[in-house]
């Protein structure tokens, strides 16, 4: 077995050294190439201009350009790449209907007959089908007696070793060329962390640069991958980094009685994500050609509308303000309107370009905005499973079709919210449809708390061989119909 590379820092060290000596060598060289040229016969073409060029000539003309042309290169951002990635597999033994979430719901002392009642509303129209699932300890009565703080970590060793066990498998990289490891869940933050959970399960290397985000809500996926290409820009050539996005269900199990406090416990079940990305093309699958973020958290309104807090009662659970879909819908605006000329064509910048002077010169009564054909920047949407009303609102707003919000409802339907990851299982439902080519463009849309709106572009560069992953056993089942009011 070869010996483990050396620690990134002086790998980074020796890479500015020879940055350094290619700025300074690549146009001496060149300089040295004009003055050789200036010695070549008479009667060669280029050496009557050589020799009587001045020194300042030769250096405008060669020197200078080729400098420029050297420390542009050196210096431009290095391209990020997406190896491959894998999605927690559900199995059917945690698959919780509607029958038996609510049969355990009404085990909770705190709830009176006129809660089960919303929470069955709110479940007959969530879009949520009846596989989802929930962890081990769910599936006790009464439930929150068994979300201890030993089976909330079986749900990570569960979870987040199920995808990473299949990304390896998938990618054949040893954990050992790990070299920078991202891992984000919001609501379970242990001692130690995930990270050293990770790397205590693989062995990874005692240099990999491993960071925990937590509390960054349901986009701190996208929010990861962008940390991840900013370690990777600045890492060795060839390095790998990990991420892994998740949430942990088990110590969040709200059993209090708030009608806003609810809304979780019915919404989000168990799933997890872990994606290897690297700044070299080999065997890459996607490109990663920009990441946008967009953090409304300095409005107050903004701030609160998805928080953790203690009901009346001392319980601890995450209260969703009834404003969350206005204030989502103004940070989708704010991002969109950063990404948009980063990857529209000119001709629907133009088009926005004109509607936006036209408002400011007429007035805004006069002229709507322009919300621009994001479909002509992109064949495919990843938009967060956050919720029905959050995919009909994202439809609405950038006016999609019904078959590209279809990845969206089907992840909601067959995995519920599953926060941070479900950007993952809808591009996993994209690829099992055999709907991806080669060139392909993907926008993923996250939305969390704080209140934050972030986007990621990709660029596929090699489709999916086959459908495996977490729809192998049901895609051949999908897309099903979604009833407005799920009777049962």
């Amino acid at each position: 077995m070869s010996s483990p590379p050396p620690p990134l820092g002086n790998n980074g060290l020796l890479k500015n050294v020879h940055r350094f000596v290619a700025a300074v060598a690549v146009p001496l060289a060149a300089a040295a190439l004009a003055a050789a040229a200036r010695l070549l016969p008479p009667e060669a073409a280029a050496a009557g201009w050589l020799r009587d060029a001045r020194p300042v000539h030769l250096f405008l003309a060669v020197f200078l350009p080729a400098a420029a042309a050297t420390v542009y290169l050196l210096l431009r951002p290095r391209a990020v790449y997406l190896v491959d990635y894998a999605c927690f597999r559900t199995a059917p033994n945690c698959r919780v209907p509607f029958s038996t979430f609510l049969e355990h719901a009404k085990q909770v002392p705190a709830l009176n007959e006129r809660s089960i009642r919303f929470m069955t509303k709110l479940l007959e129209r969530s879009g949520l089908g009846e596989e989802t699932c929930l962890p081990p300890a769910h599936h006790y009565i009464p439930t929150y007696k068994y979300c201890t703080l030993d089976a909330a970590r079986g749900e990570v060793d569960l979870v987040v070793f199920g995808a990473l066990d299949d990304l390896f498998a998938k990618t054949g990289v040893s954990p050992s060329a790990i070299d920078i490891l991202v891992v984000n869940c919001s609501l379970f933050c242990p001692t130690p962390s995930f990270v050293d959970m990770i790397i205590n399960r693989y062995k990874l290397r005692s240099d990999v640069r491993s960071v925990h985000l937590a509390g960054m809500g349901c986009s701190a996926g996208i929010v990861s991958v962008g940390l991840a290409r900013s370690l990777l820009q600045v890492a060795p050539e060839n390095s790998h980094a990990l991420v892994v996005s998740t949430e942990t269900i088990t110590p969040n199990y709200y059993v209090g009685s708030e009608r806003a406090m609810l809304l979780p416990n019915c919404l989000f079940r168990i799933g997890g994500a872990a994606a290897l990305l690297s700044n070299s093309p080999a065997k890459a699958r996607f490109r990663l050609r920009h990441v946008v973020r967009t953090l409304t958290g300095a409005q107050d309104s903004a701030y609160a509308c998805v928080f953790q807090e203690e009901d009346d009662m001392g319980n601890v659970g995450i209260n969703l303000s009834k404003d969350l879909m206005t204030i989502a819908g103004n940070a989708l605006k704010a991002n969109i309107t950063a990404i948009g000329p980063l990857v529209l064509p000119a001709s629907e910048q133009l088009m926005f370009a004109a509607a936006f002077i036209a408002r400011k010169v007429f007035g805004g009564g006069r002229f709507r905005p322009y919300i621009p054909d994001f479909r002509t920047a992109f064949e495919h949407f990843c938009i967060h499973a956050g919720g029905r009303a959050v995919i009909d609102e994202l439809q609405r707003s950038l006016g999609l079709s019904d078959e590209q919000v279809e990845a969206s409802r089907m992840a909601l339907h067959r995995f519920g919210n599953t926060s941070s990851s479900s950007l993952w299982y809808e591009l996993a439902y994209i690829e099992a449809k055999g709907r991806m080519r080669r060139g392909d463009r993907v926008w993923m849309i996250g939305f969390g708390s704080g209140f934050k709106c972030n986007s990621a572009a990709w660029e596929c560069i090699q489709p999916a061989a086959n459908a495996e992953g977490p729809w192998a056993t049901c895609i051949h089942r999908y897309p099903v119909d979604i009833p407005d009011v799920l009777k049962h």
